[in-house]
């Protein structure tokens, strides 16, 4: 996990981190009794700027690693959080599983069988990662079974960085390191250590260097 500068050494150049910071440590009690509520178990070390919105099946798994870090109040991104974080799961045994030291700023993720992200993971504000098409396309399907729609696994790998306002759709893979472009549609596999962008995503480039990754997804924060 990176390290974190303490909150106090913010305050005299960016106050408004320092507010974030101690708005969050007030706020830990109140999260950890709100994720004990939904039978979401707390993530060691967990940084929640404002309560998301959790809706987990009961017969469902969401499982958090440590440092996990969710962004859902305005002020706590530069782009300016428009919905809270939500993390869902709509069906008895989907999986909703994020690795360590992941930080999502204002996204949907939404399970209906597996979504599996990563270690280390940015997703930007904005975002959509859904396994599953909620409907059925046909419309006769639709009006007698509306939650019959199709579903498959969505899996990014560790250290990607998720471009604000991207969709990962069902089916969809990122491979480590890869970063995808904002305002991206991922419908299908994209392999390790690239940048893809576009309406559907596509390989641009391979990443210069195998620390590239890394760099550019720290510059961003």
């Amino acid at each position: 996990m990176t390290p974190r500068t303490p909150w106090w050494t913010m305050a005299a150049d960016t106050p408004w981190k320092a507010v974030n910071e101690a708005r969050r440590l007030a706020l830990v009690p109140l999260a950890r009794a709100w994720f004990a509520v939904h039978g979401v178990a707390w993530s060691p070390g967990a940084r929640i700027y404002g309560l998301p919105l959790l809706q987990r099946h009961r017969r469902s798994r969401i499982a958090l690693g440590p440092g996990l870090e969710l962004r859902s109040w305005f002020a706590s991104n530069p782009l300016g959080v428009r919905q809270r974080v939500v993390l869902a799961t709509w069906t008895a045994n989907a999986s909703l599983e994020i690795g360590e030291g992941t930080g999502i700023s204002g996204s949907t993720i939404c399970a209906a069988e597996l979504v599996r992200i990563g270690r280390r993971v940015m997703v930007g504000a904005g975002c959509v990662i859904v396994d599953t098409d909620f409907h059925p396309l046909g419309p006769a399907r639709r009006r007698a079974e509306p939650a019959a729609g199709a579903s498959a696994p969505v899996v990014i790998g560790d250290d990607c960085f998720i471009g604000t306002h991207s969709l990962i759709l069902k089916g969809a893979s990122v491979g480590d390191g890869t970063v995808i472009g904002a305002g991206s549609v991922v419908t299908g596999p994209i392999p390790p250590g690239v940048v893809a962008a576009g309406n559907p995503a596509r390989v641009l480039r391979a990443l210069d260097e195998p620390g590239e990754a890394a760099t550019d997804r720290l510059e961003a924060r």
